[in-house]
C-alpha cells in the first residue's frame, strides 16, 4: 500500500477508471461475441448485431478504452466475417 499521498490518490483516480472503463470494454466484448454468433447461425438479425458492435467498439474507442486501432482491427474482422456468409 502506498505511504504517499498523492500516490494514495492516484490509486482511487486509476480504480475509479478501471470501473468506468469496464462498462465500455465489457459491452463491446457482449455485442461482438452475439454478433459473432449471429454470423455463424447465418441468422437474419446478423446485420443488425455487427451494426451494434461496430457502434460499441466506436464508442469504447472514443471513450479512450480502446485504441482506435483496435477498435478497427476488430470491426473489420468482424465485418470479414459476415460477408463471408453474405456472398
Amino acid at each position: 500500500m502506498a505511504n504517499i499521498k498523492s500516490q494514495i490518490k492516484r490509486n482511487k483516480q486509476n480504480q475509479a477508471a478501471r470501473l468506468r472503463n469496464r462498462v465500455y470494454r465489457g459491452s463491446a466484448r457482449t455485442y461482438i461475441r452475439k454478433a459473432q454468433a449471429a454470423i455463424r447461425t447465418e441468422s437474419e438479425l446478423a446485420e443488425t448485431e455487427v451494426l451494434k458492435a461496430i457502434r460499441a467498439l466506436d464508442k469504447a474507442a472514443q471513450k479512450g478504452v480502446i485504441h482506435k486501432n483496435n477498435a478497427a482491427r476488430r470491426k473489420s474482422r468482424l465485418m470479414a466475417q459476415y460477408n463471408s456468409i453474405k456472398n
